[in-house]
């Protein structure tokens, strides 16, 4: 599935290093069997057996570029299957067999011969599609598209994705920086909220930590660095807290099991970003987990049990009180989380479950079938039938559902009613439309407004959990393209997506005359090579557009003089906008063989930007992203739109790196906030003016309450001057905390 390069499978040190891959090999297996012993079914080992005899056969001669024999990776990836996600028997044949269609001699057919229908169509799932792709489309799009149109007929083949990339993510080390880049990115972009959707949350938080090890190394590792040296004291701290409670619940008869569980390196690199402060200012790095032996009958009681011990002894934040057992998460999450004042003045996040919870939080929608719980599955079923409508919708281009589909993997959610009293669970943000295209098409299409807790508020109306919302219609109303801004499900944009584009089809057809009758009074065929030579000319993607743009005027069709016209045909005699062209021909003399982009003394010649999103400046690490219109653009590998370009677009990145640009000055921003005292500022502008001779574009300080934030937007050399000003920043007296800024 993933990309493994590979090479003939030898022996160069001879028998010695066969033996010892043979018996890894061996030992790998037998850890496998050993996660499976509890699932396994009479003739399940004997399938398991054959599964493994056959994807050894065919990767002999195969090797993975870590130099390891490549089936070590199905047997990894099978490992994954059983022990981190509990699946069962037909899961581990298909992990072991999901490379074999795509990179060996085996079929579809072979596999369905040994191992029946559901083994094949799962496999398939998981294979690479083939064939050509449409040009503008996204290949990484198309792959994660066909994968998910298996999601409705089994899971296991998301599960089992999410296996290889996570196996992938781990020996990421022996790739090329380019192409680790390109899957961290996809896999924080698409992987791991679809292992949090799956309730999948210690594999969605290995996929986002890992990523990030490959986009942001420096940060990666000075937070996991600063967590293992403090790694001492929080265990210390946590007994200390955990002392009276584990007394008091042994002294009620409870019985249980304290874990703590550290904070995620991303979750704690996000939480520095939000709040603008560093690592030491960071409190709750850790939660406490309590687990409970109850039945199921009992769980929530006890749970609410266990909750009264805590604040009996600390005191809560009445703030951070979330009961997702009353109201389990979308995706089948249950847990009684608080936030208690701990000894020392510090917070601590407490999380309460029982064992069947913990067992859903840790293995996701594999343990639902353990539990059989209808409750639980249809909340689940409800999310996998809208991703079905989203497949189903025959106009969804590649890359429009995986934006739209990203808009479904929403970690926070609001319960709202309907004016029956039906719960309804909406992605946080979700509008008053929104609600209307949950409840039904139609209703959506003709929304005009809403009651919210029987006051009208307007369709943009964003909702709140507890609301109760009633909608009202029109017969006479019909989607506008700006309900757009106004949606932020995957369902509400699909559907009016849908709307516009047969109203699209409407003036399309107009258009479509319009062009007929001009054709047949130059004696000329409608055929699909002069169509295609308009499309080429106009640089439109299709000839519905083509149509609609002549319905509506933008393009003259009053006579084709643009065009050579010989025996029924026509050829355009130049194209229409030179730039495109020389853009073109520009990148195929930049990429060369190497796809590297050089910043250097000839920036002239090359028609690029710098991207005002991230503000890259010299000494950053940083790629070339090729635009339709505006020539190559230059973004910071650490852009906040980095991850989604690369995920979807990969083949439009160009690698790039600055050679030395001492004379010209980049524009770069930096935020500071201190106490307010006589002469900050007159101190400021001195270490940027006078010491450092750096010029400010412009400088903004605003006081409030004996504290000040400042912005300064100032030119410098590259990264090397920047962080030296940041530096000497720090230094001034009352200065608290000083940061680049990232976008304008």
């Amino acid at each position: 599935m993933e990309e493994h390069p590979t090479t003939p499978l030898n022996d160069p040190e001879g028998t010695n290093s066969a033996d010892a891959e043979k018996e890894l090999i061996l030992r790998s297996y037998k850890a496998l069997l050993r996660a499976l012993r509890p699932s396994l079914g009479k003739g399940d080992k004997k399938t398991i057996r054959l599964a493994f005899d056959m994807s050894l056969e065919a990767h002999k001669d195969m090797r993975r570029k870590t130099g390891e024999p490549y089936i070590l990776h199905p047997l990894s990836v099978a490992q994954i299957c059983a022990e981190e996600m509990g699946l069962g028997p037909l899961a581990i044949v298909c992990a072991l067999l999901h490379d074999t269609v795509e990179d060996t001699h085996l079929t579809l057919d072979d596999i369905r011969n040994s191992f029946g229908e559901k083994a094949a169509m799962i496999v398939d799932g998981l294979t690479k599609i083939s064939g050509v792709i449409l040009q503008g489309s996204s290949i990484q799009a198309e792959n994660f598209r066909k994968m998910l149109l298996t999601l409705s007929d089994d899971v296991r083949v998301i599960l089992i994705k999410l296996a290889d990339r996570l196996h992938n993510m781990r020996t990421l080390d022996s790739m090329a920086r380019e192409k680790q880049l390109k899957i961290a990115s996809e896999t924080a972009f698409l992987y791991a909220p679809l292992a949090h959707r799956l309730g999948l949350y210690p594999i969605k938080t290995e996929l986002e930590d890992l990523a990030l090890k490959y986009t942001e190394p420096d940060i990666y590792t000075e937070i996991a660095s600063k967590l293992q040296q403090t790694k001492r004291e929080r265990t210390r701290f946590i007994n200390e807290f955990m002392e009276p409670i584990r007394e008091e619940l042994t002294r009620q008869g409870f019985k249980f099991e304290i874990r703590s569980r550290t904070k995620s390196v991303q979750s704690i690199w996000n939480k520095m970003k939000r709040q603008g402060v560093g690592f030491e200012e960071i409190y709750d790095i850790f939660a406490v987990r309590i687990i409970l032996d109850a039945k199921e009958e009992d769980e929530k009681a006890m749970c609410w049990r266990c909750y009264s011990v805590f604040t009996d002894y600390y005191t809560p934040n009445p703030d951070r009180l979330r009961d997702w057992i009353s109201t389990p998460k979308a995706n089948g999450y249950e847990s009684l989380h608080t936030t208690v004042m701990g000894p020392g003045g510090r917070w601590v996040e407490v999380q309460i479950r029982s064992r069947r919870m913990d067992d859903i939080a840790e293995k996701g929608y594999a343990a639902h079938w353990k539990y059989k719980e209808a409750s639980v599955e249809s909340a689940l079923d409800e999310w996998i039938k809208k991703i079905r409508e989203l497949l189903e919708n025959p106009d969804s281009n590649a890359l429009d559902f995986i934006d739209d589909f990203k808009l479904n993997l929403f970690s926070d959610e609001i319960f709202v009613f309907t004016p029956n009293g039906e719960l309804k669970t909406l992605p946080s943000g979700a509008t008053a439309l929104d609600f209307a295209f949950e409840i039904h098409t139609d209703l959506g299409s003709k929304c005009i407004g809403a009651k919210t807790n029987h006051k009208l508020v307007p369709l943009s109306h964003r909702l709140r959990s507890g609301d109760q919302i009633e909608i009202l219609t029109s017969n006479k109303q019909t989607p506008k393209e700006d309900w757009l801004n106004y949606v932020v499900t995957a369902k509400a944009k699909s559907k009016i997506k849908s709307v516009l584009k047969e109203e699209k089809r409407k003036f399309a057809d107009d258009g479509k005359e319009i062009l007929e009758r001009k054709f047949k009074h130059l004696k000329l065929q409608l055929t699909t090579e002069n169509i295609n030579e308009l499309l080429a000319y106009y640089r439109i993607p299709s000839s519905l557009e083509l149509y609609y743009r002549i319905a509506k005027g933008m393009i003259e069709i009053y006579d084709l003089n643009e065009f050579i016209i010989d025996k029924g045909t026509i050829r355009a005699k130049q194209p229409l906008r030179s730039e495109q062209q020389t853009l073109e021909q520009m990148v195929k003399n930049i990429r060369g063989s190497s796809d590297m982009l050089v910043l250097g003394e000839n920036l002239d010649k090359i028609d690029y930007k710098l991207s005002s999103c991230c503000n890259p400046i010299p000494g950053d690490d940083v790629f070339g992203f090729i635009t339709v219109d505006e020539g190559i653009k230059i973004h910071r590998v650490s852009c906040p739109n980095a991850v989604q370009l690369m995920s979807n677009y990969a083949y439009r990145i160009v690698k790039a790196k600055w050679t030395g640009q001492q004379e010209i000055a980049f524009l770069a921003g930096v935020r500071m906030t201190g106490i307010d005292e006589v002469g900050v500022v007159n101190k400021i502008s001195k270490v940027i003016s006078s010491e450092l001779k750096v010029n400010m574009r412009s400088i903004s300080i605003d006081s409030n309450d004996g504290i000040f934030e400042g912005t300064i937007m100032l030119f410098v050399h590259d990264t090397h001057h920047l962080d030296k000003l940041i530096k000497k920043l720090k230094e001034i007296h009352g200065i608290l905390t000083v940061s680049r800024i990232d976008g304008k």
